[in-house]
């Protein structure tokens, strides 16, 4: 054991060790490491880099893209998580799935995923930390230990975590390749015609608003959005179930909102106050107005096992709110399409 600063015991860092061979000369060095030391994700060891926990000949070397020579010895220090950092705090969570390697949990309305300015504490990380134990302490980092996606604080649904570095490495390794299934249900202002399609378009930070995200012209990262109609209640709105090729930050919601069917509750990417409500009852008036977030939940998460290799694959219901729009909009004209899509944007 060692002592921190404050005095608290800690234990003393993992140490990996390794030797660059001929074939490793000219190779990127957080590249050739990602190649070559297992257990840990590429951005990981980015970070690690970054942060001065690889040296190269004995010294930190902090550019990732420092370019090798053979027979240099490589360590990576792996440090241990920052006590308290952070905490562990018992809340209850509906787990999906659990086993040694990674846990499933199906995320409420309302939970932020990791600690952030404004967020310190009371998250899905804090949850994870108690439920865990030391088994996550430090896996993918200390603010987001075993964090390999998110989902909004005002977004329901399934996510997973990773218990293990393996794990974190794996799992990482598959969002990096968008080969992840999530599939969304999503409530839309309007119809979107045609009823099933592809949404495409580099999203990024806004230009005129740093906190939005928006479709880019220029700059941003690809990204590809997938739709089919399930249920149309007149104009009005939309039961939309989405599928996301890729994973960027709002990636539904701006997508949605730049053809024209921006999520009903959506307060950042189209209000409920500008909509026009002709036609519904003031139940239903007053229903669609005051719905308090983004209609949206991730319903279905799909992906290889990072350890044993089995497809695993969950499903989770929308929660009451988002049921109980539904059944608020269905007294509008209903039309239910067949539902035939799930196999339509598979890889």
């Amino acid at each position: 054991m060692m002592a921190d600063d404050t005095g608290n015991k800690t234990a003393a860092p993992k140490v990996k060790s390794v030797l660059v061979p001929d074939t490793g000369a000219g190779a990127r060095l957080d590249k050739w490491l990602a190649e070559n030391v297992r257990d840990i994700s590429r951005s990981r060891l980015k970070a690690l880099i970054e942060d001065g926990a690889v040296t190269v000949a004995g010294k930190a070397e902090r550019d990732p893209a420092y370019r090798l020579r053979a027979g240099q010895t490589l360590r990576v220090i792996l440090p241990d998580a920052v006590e308290a950092t952070p905490e562990a705090q018992d809340m209850d969570l509906d787990i999906a799935y659990e086993d040694e390697h990674l846990i499933v949990v199906n995320k409420p309305v309302g939970l932020v995923v990791h600690p952030a300015p404004g967020n310190p504490d009371l998250t899905l990380v804090n949850a994870l930390l108690a439920h865990c134990g030391d088994s996550l302490a430090g896996i993918g980092g200390v603010k987001r230990p075993g964090i390999v996606h998110r989902i909004d604080k005002d977004t329901s649904g399934l996510l997973v975590a990773a218990k293990t570095e393996a794990a974190h490495a794996g799992l990482s390794a598959q969002f990096a390749a968008h080969s992840i299934e999530r599939r969304y249900d999503a409530i839309a202002w309007g119809v979107p015609h045609p009823r099933q399609g592809t949404i495409a378009g580099n999203i990024g930070r806004s230009r005129h608003n740093r906190q939005k995200m928006a479709l880019l012209k220029q700059g941003g990262k690809p990204a590809e959005t997938g739709y089919t109609v399930i249920t149309s209640f007149g104009d009005m709105a939309a039961h939309v179930r989405c599928r996301l090729k890729t994973g960027r930050t709002h990636q539904i919601r701006v997508h949605m909102a730049s053809i024209g069917h921006p999520l009903i509750g959506d307060s950042t990417y189209g209000s409920n106050r500008r909509r026009s409500l002709k036609g519904a009852s003031p139940e239903l008036a007053a229903l669609l107005r005051e719905f308090p977030r983004q209609a949206l939940h991730a319903a279905t998460l799909g992906f290889i096992h990072p350890v044993t290799g089995k497809k695993q694959r969950f499903a989770a219901p929308p929660p009451e709110d988002f049921m109980a729009l539904l059944a608020g909009l269905s007294e509008l004209d209903e039309v239910a399409f067949a539902d035939d899509f799930d196999d339509d944007y598979d890889d």
